[in-house]
């Protein structure tokens, strides 16, 4: 009798699998066609970034090679900055779609049908988001390639893709829990407008460590950006790539690559632990 059963839990299990994966494509096709309705959001996303890595870059331009780091010029220490800016402003967003939806009923009518999951409209806003994220960062980064010319293999770009994947899905985590806990899309985006720009200014983006005051590096010393910064810093600059190197020198401690890569996972892991709590605990 035990036997009989088990294949039938079995299918069970695949055909739950299967709806849930259903679920995910219906909302993400849906956020595709509104994306592909207003391609504009998707340009300005990326030509934002393109102006901050040529205005930046043209206001240092005769800045002593070697003020900022030994033996580079400002625009080759800034890219990676403006590369993990990207992904942060890009899935910062992330919770706007969920917020308009709320206010419009929409949320409403997703949260009364037969879901099989609710985790559904977290994996797939996220997946979107870092999805678009990641166009926009890898036209960045070839537009860095080829106006710098630094010289970065396909190896190299695999990991900094990595790294930009990890940022932009912590983030769009975050916004999305954002999105469920604030009243409004204005709540919303004063939050954004307020913790965007400081966000950037306390991570190593537009100056190393050592150009910052003491409280301000400590504040660097626990921004996420500011790991992958470094790390991004480190695959595109150096030409000898070594695991073992110490990359980031912190107040409280020094980490290599690979340890920076492990933090920055271990910071999405318990990131979606806890939004996914709060999700869950907000709409019971």
């Amino acid at each position: 009798m035990m036997q009989s059963l088990k294949p039938k839990n079995k299918i069970i299990i695949n055909f739950k699998v299967l709806y849930i994966y259903n679920e995910i494509y219906a909302l993400i096709k849906r956020l595709y066609i509104q994306t592909y309705r207003r391609v504009s959001t998707l340009i300005a996303g990326i030509i934002q970034p393109l102006l901050w890595l040529t205005l930046f870059g043209a206001l240092f331009h005769n800045a002593p090679v070697g003020l900022f780091t030994s033996g580079i010029e400002y625009n080759s220490f800034l890219s990676p900055g403006i590369i993990i800016f990207t992904a942060f402003t890009g899935s910062i967003n992330a919770g706007l779609p969920l917020m308009f939806d709320r206010e419009f009923g929409f949320l409403n009518r997703i949260l009364i049908s037969p879901l099989i999951s609710r985790n559904s409209l977290l994996i797939s806003s996220s997946c979107f988001i870092t999805a678009i994220t990641m166009f926009q960062t890898l036209v960045i980064l070839l537009f860095s390639i080829i106006t710098f010319k630094n010289q970065i293999n396909i190896y190299e770009i695999i990991i900094i893709l990595f790294i930009t994947f990890l940022i932009a899905l912590s983030t769009s985590s975050l916004s999305i829990c954002l999105a469920c806990i604030l009243p409004g899309h204005i709540e919303f985006l004063a939050l954004i407008l307020i913790i965007n720009l400081p966000t950037l200014f306390s991570s190593t983006a537009l100056a190393p460590l050592s150009f910052m005051p003491y409280w301000l590096q400590m504040i660097a010393s626990i921004n996420p950006l500011t790991y992958a910064i470094e790390s991004i810093r480190y695959l595109s600059i150096d030409k000898y790539l070594s695991s073992n190197k110490i990359i980031i020198q912190t107040l409280w401690f020094n980490l290599n690559l690979e340890n920076t890569i492990y933090t920055l996972i271990i910071i999405n892991i318990l990131s979606f632990i806890l939004i996914k709590n709060i999700i869950s605990y907000k709409f019971e």
